[in-house]
């Protein structure tokens, strides 16, 4: 095994950011029927602090498997340290309180949000696998076929390290049945990491068995995946999965998912850590965004699409950082539950997958498509965003760059009159395209800073 390692560069670096003293056609906000209309404060500053570090709270990630590439040392924008944050702790922007009260958003269940009503404990999980590994073992070429009910082909336990090369495993079978079990828990997943560590590399894995996620770390499990193929093909079935406080690390890879509530790169009750370097995700089905957030999650020159749901979920005290992605969402507009169409959004569901708390978005570089709906939504939650020099593209039907209110509650997302969000938005070097809305049971602190504009 090679000594080398995925430097990300994930500390933002502080630095004083500008500040802009008046709105005037920079920042426009408009009213809609059910929003009412608050001005922004005449002048507004950002100023510097220590920032949060990254995966791990600073720690670099662990060794990487082996690969002749010598791209994974680099971080952000090819070895370049990410742009200013604003101030804050936690990785917070200026006016964040920190508390851990929040409030609620969407995810990526096909109802509600993420992880529906709560389900079973841990303790009530009993797994079935066609091959468990409780001791080191190394398998290379190998096929493994599971087709038992919400069986895993691969599960690692005991604190065994495995080692997975140009193998292939599937997963197949009509009468599993996905749900929480396995969105929480691993269940039936491909490859489970429950405790111990596994090393996956040029390896092909499919799944046709709703609950089967690709490769899933849940509580002591760590995973790396490297240069490997995964298509999941029913609900419930994620590329790449972290739970319960698992750790995923994922290198070149491309994850394709054709189920609902079936993100690409998705994790659940219980977080964990995921850092991706590199590859293609892109998730095919209804309700299943690019990326659903319920962890500490870290991406690189990777890129993200969702073909039939919003491009990122984020619920409740989260962070997702995108360091030079591609990121890309198609949401429909036909579901009555939601008061409006967005392509990214923070909340709160109320569901219990997630602590309450502040939901963080941070984008730095790379391109943002919209092909339906507005930019960004957040509500019920306390939330920040910080996006800088990134390339947007809009929808045509678009109808709002920022929205930041209260909810109708179709979705359950806390109680109507009381749901608002507590939004601050920070903009580096950054060209923005539309209207900024929020009502009386909100809260918006929006800082254009270092030569951003604003135009709507």
């Amino acid at each position: 095994m090679k000594n080398k390692y995925l430097n990300l560069a994930l500390s933002l670096t502080a630095v004083a950011a500008m500040t802009f003293s008046s709105v005037g056609s920079t920042a426009v906000l408009a009213s809609s029927s059910d929003t009412s209309a608050e001005s922004v404060s005449d002048t507004s500053s950002v100023s510097s602090s220590e920032s949060k570090k990254g995966p791990g709270n600073g720690e670099m990630p662990p060794e990487k498997p082996d690969s002749e590439s010598d791209s994974m040392s680099k971080g952000p924008g090819n070895g370049e340290a990410p742009p200013a944050k604003p101030d804050g702790e936690s990785g917070m922007g200026p006016g964040s309180s920190g508390s851990t009260e929040g409030h609620g958003g969407p995810g990526g269940k096909m109802s509600g949000g993420p992880g529906g009503a709560p389900g079973s404990s841990s303790s009530d999980i009993s797994y079935t696998a066609v091959n468990e590994y409780n001791e080191d073992t190394t398998v290379t070429g190998e096929s493994i076929a599971s087709t038992g009910t919400d069986e895993n082909a691969v599960l690692v336990t005991d604190g065994a390290t495995v080692t997975i090369s140009d193998a292939s495993v599937t997963r197949e079978s009509s009468d599993s049945t996905g749900g929480d079990d396995s969105s929480f828990y691993g269940v039936g997943a491909a490859v489970l990491v429950k405790d111990g560590t596994a090393y996956i590399s040029d390896t092909t894995i499919d799944t046709d068995a709703a609950g089967g996620a690709g490769v899933f770390a849940y509580g002591d499990g760590i995973a790396y995946v490297e240069d490997t193929t995964i298509t999941t093909e029913q609900n419930t079935s994620g590329g790449i999965h972290a739970a319960g406080g698992g750790t995923l690390y994922a290198y070149d890879v491309t994850a394709t998912t054709n189920g609902e509530s079936a993100a690409a790169i998705r994790s659940d009750r219980g977080g964990g850590t995921m850092v991706i370097d590199g590859g293609t995700y892109t998730s095919n089905g209804t309700g299943s965004p690019a990326v659903y957030c319920t962890a500490d999650i870290s991406i690189n020159d990777a890129d993200l699409v969702a073909t039939g749901s919003e491009a990122v979920c984020i619920e409740g005290l989260n962070t997702l950082r995108l360091y030079d992605c591609s990121l890309t969402g198609d949401m429909p507009t036909d579901n009555e539950q939601n008061d409006c169409v967005w392509n990214v959004i923070l909340y709160q569901s109320m569901s219990g997958d997630s602590e309450e708390g502040n939901s963080t978005f941070q984008m730095v570089g790379g391109d943002l498509t919209a092909k339906s709906g507005g930019m960004f939504y957040t509500t019920n939650t306390e939330s920040t965003f910080v996006i800088s020099d990134v390339d947007i593209t809009y929808a045509d039907n678009s109808d709002f760059f920022l929205k930041c209110t209260g909810n109708s509650n179709g979705r359950g997302w806390g109680s109507t009159g009381s749901n608002g969000a507590d939004c601050t938005f920070t903009a580096i070097k950054q060209q923005m395209e539309g209207n900024i809305l929020w009502d009386s049971i909100s809260e918006l602190d929006f800082y254009i800073t270092e030569s951003s504009s604003l135009t709507g």
